[in-house]
């Protein structure tokens, strides 16, 4: 799913890889319009799969920060507006989500921004951030640490 979900610098929301052409990509918008469109070599696209969060000790990557705000919000949207909340807020908000992030690096707009692109995914019944086989290879590292 993570590599397949896409954010395209300079568009708003988040698309949904659909098929490969000739130097471009067909994508779709995960909005009420479903729309397709190509996306060029020239348009700086991201999978969310390669997104991480910064902290204090290491960068966390973006589906672990998903499901930390889905285990608060118990897998409904964010209860905070991040268009109407102050900083303050949105800063008090990610303190919950994820308490160790890098004050200094993590940005209010990058708050904005993850809160918006989870609303998407729940709005688009994405629930699943974490695969399978990663989370077996996450819980066999925790069992070597014990």
């Amino acid at each position: 799913m993570k590599e397949t979900i896409l954010a395209i610098s300079g568009k708003p929301g988040l698309y949904k890889l659909v098929s490969r052409g000739k130097g471009n990509l067909i994508v779709e918008a995960l909005d009420a319009t479903h729309r397709r469109q190509p996306a060029f070599g020239t348009d700086r696209i991201t999978s969310l799969g390669d997104i991480a969060m910064y902290t204090d000790e290491e960068d966390i990557p973006l589906m672990d920060v998903f499901e930390n705000v889905k285990a608060l919000e118990k897998g409904k949207k964010a209860s905070i507006d991040f268009k109407k909340a102050s900083g303050d807020e949105l800063r008090e908000y990610f303190a919950k989500v994820l308490p160790n992030y890098d004050r200094e690096r993590v940005q209010n707009s990058h708050i904005k921004k993850l809160i918006q692109w989870y609303n998407i995914l729940i709005e688009n019944g994405i629930t699943e951030f974490k695969d399978a086989e990663a989370e077996k290879a996450e819980e066999k590292k925790e069992e070597k640490k014990d």
